[in-house]
């Protein structure tokens, strides 16, 4: 068991744990649904669909 004088330390290293990933959590989460990240993320699909399209059309043409 923990000693008496032991608990103090103990309490203090969990809630500095705790409050740690608290604010980490919270940070990934607004850096995750950030509203600009989320609009750059849209264009990327946006561009992904018209590289696809001219790697499909470079094949084609490369196997004539």
């Amino acid at each position: 068991m923990l000693a008496g004088h032991q608990n103090p330390t103990f309490v203090r290293n969990y809630l500095i744990a705790v409050i740690s990933v608290v604010i980490m959590g919270v940070g990934v989460a607004d850096l995750v649904n950030n509203p600009s990240r989320i609009a750059q993320q849209n264009r990327l699909d946006g561009y992904g669909r018209y590289v696809s399209a001219g790697l499909v059309s470079g094949a084609v043409n490369n196997m004539r």
